[in-house]
């Protein structure tokens, strides 16, 4: 059976990391990213782990793992290099109803870590369910190529439209008249190409005359 697909909100939640190498580096540099309050616990750190814990950006609670250390985790990284540690603090977490993600370990895995093409507000999110890591990333090279650094102003526009058209009571037909069109249209590729008056007048072409584009952004926020 695969994997479901799911995005958690990870701002305040608290994440185990039990490793201090170079991949739970990595796993602490994302869960950093996406807000989530990190304990780690291992004998060694990378410098870049001991940095961020004497600048309190995340905790370091111990040397060596015991099972106590999950009664406040909501999420956990088994992520050393020791297999048989990492089978035990999965086990440990799976017997608390704890999310866990064993690094290159599939069968104690109730989570896996999907590759992550993301600009902003966009993310997509790329698995193979763990059989082919390698692939995820290529994928990730690819859709990295095709999807640019335009979709972050174009989604914060979106945002702020959407809010706004809502607001105006027009009908479900008229809505979605107006989104779809602004999809199709070239204000995304006005954004690619930094051409601030085609975005204004591409929206002024589908948008009703009662939405004003000054409510939806400034001059400076194009």
């Amino acid at each position: 059976m695969g994997y479901y697909p799911i995005f958690l909100k990870l701002d305040g939640v608290a994440a185990l990391v039990v490793g201090g190498g170079r991949v739970a580096e990595r796993k602490v540099e994302t869960l950093i990213e996406y807000g989530a309050s990190i304990t780690i616990i291992s004998s060694e750190l990378t410098d870049k782990l001991n940095a961020l814990v004497d600048n309190g950006s995340i905790f370091w609670i111990g040397k060596e793992f015991e099972d106590h250390h999950l009664d406040d985790a909501t999420l956990v990284f088994a992520a050393t290099d020791d297999s048989l540690l990492n089978h035990q603090v999965s086990q440990g977490a799976i017997k608390r109803g704890l999310l866990v993600n064993a690094v290159d370990q599939p069968a104690d895995c109730s989570f896996i870590v999907p590759s992550i093409v993301r600009r902003k507000d966009l993310a997509i999110a790329i698995s193979t369910s763990g059989k082919s890591p390698a692939l995820a990333k290529a994928i990730r090279r690819q859709l990295e190529s095709q999807f640019g650094k335009e979709y972050e102003p174009f989604l914060d526009l979106m945002g702020r439209l959407r809010k706004e058209v809502l607001l105006a009571g027009f009908s479900q037909e008229e809505n979605s008249r107006i989104f779809n069109e602004i999809v199709d249209s070239d204000v995304l590729k006005a954004f690619a190409e930094d051409d601030r008056q085609r975005v204004e007048t591409e929206l002024r072409r589908i948008l009703p005359p009662e939405l004003k584009l000054k409510r939806l952004f400034s001059k400076e926020r194009l």
